[in-house]
């Protein structure tokens, strides 16, 4: 096998550090295991960020995703972790981590955590006629 898991995250400078832009990145295939049980949990992480001078690289992140495959984790600290580790390698304007995980026992769990530049300011919103 040429790939593997890695948990090392590449980032590449903004083309555009002047202006604020959402980067939106769905993670549909991400697997985890249950820490109580063993058994696989499955979801889709929804990635979305305002970049400041760094955005992450794409087949690094596909295998820092990868990586959690054979981990077990709650889905509060998994998520939690996501957004930790994306934030100290890209220093994001605003970053949100969305993770939908996919139903267990009858119960579906979504999480959501974010992070923001104190320093940042929230553009003003356009309304467009």
């Amino acid at each position: 096998m040429s790939s593997k898991p890695s948990k090392d995250l590449e980032t590449f400078d903004n083309p555009n550090p002047g202006r604020d832009y959402t980067i939106r990145i769905d993670v549909p295939e991400f697997t985890c295991l249950c820490p109580k049980t063993g058994q696989p949990d499955f979801a889709t992480i929804h990635i979305e960020y305002i970049p400041s001078a760094k955005c992450v690289e794409l087949k690094a992140l596909k295998m820092y995703m990868w990586s959690f495959r054979d981990e077990g984790a709650f889905h509060e600290a998994v998520t939690n972790q996501i957004l930790d580790d994306l934030v100290a390698v890209t220093e994001p304007n605003f970053m949100r981590i969305t993770a939908e995980f996919y139903v267990r026992g009858g119960i579906y769990t979504t999480v959501v955590a974010d992070h923001r530049n104190p320093d940042w300011s929230i553009p003003d919103i356009v309304t467009l006629p």
